[in-house]
């Protein structure tokens, strides 16, 4: 089977992946899956002419977002579908187009390429607005459910307040709530404030950040390390950049329902943080951006001897 999940939200692009991956023998998992990057032609029709071998069925994930930034040509658009036309009914193959989130970016529809793949299992994975404020809390719902919680009303408020829209993070916050409700399976907003890391909170370390004030930033960075791993709040942190990025570059030209679009925040949320970023330069957040991406990449390749003093130094240099 041929399947092609394109978009920006990579958590629902991650899971439909795993769903085809239980499907595999567990036994066999280094030989029966594998991932591919943009592979140049010759390679990727190779690949798609992959037999599996004894193991049973084979999964082959290609990310090919690249292809949607060239042309192929006849010949070579020919030799691809009658590749995907032949495809083994023991080997399923999976075109991913991962889309950056936020950047209001789409696939041009009109390429033979992008044609192609929505006549197979075509599934396109959205990010939902947080204005859509009843599809958002039907989708965070069903991740609560599937993990045995749910949430209260007061409790799903004070979710999406606080995270937003990024299901991912919500996931992850998702398997700390049910711990701490643990033995009760129902999530309050109490336990919400408690437990989920806020913007609020990181809004008053990074104002400080942006204005300089770096011993009071250094404080609030502090305080937050009494109760977050540091790749939390870096996690974290880097979300709300890259947000921040948008809204200072677009700030001026877009609408503010554009700049929701582009953020996934809400349009209220969009105006206040315009607001709190008036007076901050668009290069120092750039540049911090790039201090925490750095830093990631150390404290996660092994590089890093102490993570507090990674990120902390990411933050202050």
């Amino acid at each position: 089977m041929i399947y092609f999940f394109y978009g920006e939200e990579d958590f629902d692009i991650e899971n439909e992946v795993g769903k085809l991956k239980k499907g595999l023998d567990k036994n066999f998992l280094e030989m029966s899956f594998k991932t591919f990057d943009n592979p140049k032609f010759p390679d990727l029709i190779s690949i798609l002419r992959s037999q599996p071998m004894m193991f049973g069925k084979m999964l082959i994930v290609i990310n090919c977002l690249d292809y949607f930034s060239k042309t192929f040509d006849d010949k070579e658009m020919k030799q691809i579908q009658e590749a995907l036309e032949d495809n083994n009914e023991n080997l399923d193959i999976v075109f991913v187009a991962q889309l950056p989130r936020g950047e209001g970016k789409k696939l041009d529809s009109r390429k033979k390429f992008f044609k192609l793949l929505s006549k197979q299992n075509a599934k396109e994975c959205a990010v939902i607005p947080t204005y859509k404020t009843a599809d958002l809390e039907g989708r965070i719902a069903k991740i609560a459910k599937d993990k045995g919680v749910k949430l209260d009303k007061d409790g799903m408020t004070a979710l999406i307040s606080q995270i937003g829209n990024n299901l991912r993070q919500i996931d992850k916050e998702l398997d700390k709530l049910k711990l701490f409700a643990y033995p009760k399976d129902v999530v309050t907003a109490q336990m919400v404030r408690e437990i989920c890391i806020s913007n609020e909170d990181l809004f008053a370390f990074s104002d400080f950040l942006m204005e300089n004030r770096k011993d009071k930033a250094l404080l609030e960075y502090r305080k937050l390390l009494d109760t977050r791993y540091p790749l939390e709040i870096l996690s974290t942190l880097q979300t709300m950049l890259r947000r921040w990025i948008i809204l200072k570059a677009k700030g001026k030209t877009a609408s503010s329902m554009e700049l929701s679009r582009m953020t996934g925040m809400h349009e209220y949320v969009v105006k206040l943080n315009l607001q709190k970023l008036k007076n901050t330069n668009l290069k120092d957040l750039v540049r911090l951006k790039q201090n925490l991406t750095d830093a990631e990449y150390r404290i996660k390749a092994g590089l890093a001897f102490d993570v507090e003093k990674e990120v902390e130094n990411a933050l202050f240099r």
